[in-house]
């Protein structure tokens, strides 16, 4: 009997191999998903919550932003990004006004450790705002998808109702289980309007409404700094396991004076990149990333702070001072791979570049 042939490649995408814009789906007046494919045909192999790093062919010269993934791993023929405009926004707006059907665009990825994958638990709390909400959207699609009745009570904070980034396809599937429940806030209400939800900033008290049993649950945040940073003081004031609190953000963290351990910069450093047979002097001070630009070699970065991980470069031979906020695992460091954003060349460095 002839095997029949199946609708996808045998292989999983990988970054080498740009994405087709297939869709462009309008999610509220400033919001909107874009859905890619790969050419090629190949499927789409993450773990829910992770992100991608476009590189945007916007006025002036390309820029890297970084995404977090709202489609879900479940549905793997395609892959999709939400994004919502910003102010002073440069790749979202780029993305927005012209990204169109058929375009194609290089990424990189998929990476992230926010995932709930990671940390197993029969009990979850979502918490979100704004466009916080993409990553709690791709775990909620896997959870639905699983065939297993999930236990998520799914916490959200909007401007308006009408704000509310995938609120139908969250209230269809909240129609169909009764473990997903799903608890909405917004500062104003919209005109002509019913609104017979939560109203107001989210406090504790809100909080205790929402998810009585909090304490039992393992908890993912996403959003604005300034939420986030309030929804960890509320964790804390309220006795919970700040172990089990988990949060994405690709802001850059605030600056703590922390006792860190970095060699003195060496007086003379060099840089290798044995790919390209091109060596670059330098004192030790500046970052991989920057001596290659330097040097007219790209790099390509997101978040530029050691976040990310979109700069992962090979190291062949030498030492670097690398200070990084979680893009790179400990695995990755003794495997020789460094983070070109905040890794700085001590002595002489090679990379496979």
């Amino acid at each position: 009997m002839a095997r029949p042939r199946l609708n996808w490649a045998a292989e999983p995408w990988s970054d080498s191999e740009e994405l087709e814009c297939a869709m462009v789906i309008p999610e509220t007046e400033s919001c909107a998903t874009f859905a890619f494919r790969a050419p090629s045909g190949a499927w789409f192999d993450y773990q829910p919550g992770q992100f991608l790093t476009l590189d945007l062919p916007v006025p002036g010269g390309r820029v890297q932003r970084t995404y977090t993934i709202s489609s879900s791993p479940s549905r793997p023929l395609s892959i999709s990004v939400t994004v919502k405009a910003q102010p002073g926004s440069i790749g979202g707006r780029w993305m927005l006004d012209k990204l169109k059907p058929g375009m194609r665009i290089k990424a990189y990825g998929p990476a992230g450790q926010f995932t709930s994958l990671r940390h197993r638990s029969p009990k979850y709390l979502f918490i979100s705002a704004g466009s916080g909400i993409t990553p709690m959207m791709s775990m909620t699609t896997w959870a639905w998808d699983s065939g297993e009745m999930p236990d998520i009570v799914f916490v959200h904070a909007a401007r308006s109702p009408a704000e509310i980034i995938f609120r139908r396809r969250l209230e269809q599937f909240a129609r169909r289980v009764p473990g997903l429940q799903l608890r909405f806030t917004v500062k104003d209400e919209d005109p002509f309007s019913v609104w017979t939800g939560y109203r107001g900033r989210l406090s504790q008290i809100m909080l205790g409404l929402m998810a009585p049993d909090y304490l039992e649950r393992e908890v993912f945040c996403c959003g604005p700094e300034p939420f986030m940073q309030a929804v960890r003081e509320m964790l804390v004031s309220l006795g919970y396991d700040m172990d089990r609190y988990h949060e994405e953000s690709f802001a850059a963290p605030a600056l703590e004076e922390l006792p860190v351990d970095i060699p003195e910069p060496a007086a003379v450093s060099e840089l290798c990149f044995a790919a390209s047979g091109v060596r670059v002097a330098c004192d030790g001070t500046e970052t991989v990333l920057a001596v290659a630009r330097r040097a007219g070699l790209n790099i390509p970065s997101g978040c530029n702070f050691g976040l990310c991980g979109t700069c992962k470069v090979q190291k062949i031979e030498g030492e670097v001072a690398m200070v990084h906020n979680g893009g790179i695992s400990d695995e990755e460091i003794a495997a020789g791979t460094i983070l070109a954003c905040c890794a700085r060349p001590q002595g002489r460095v090679t990379l496979d570049l």
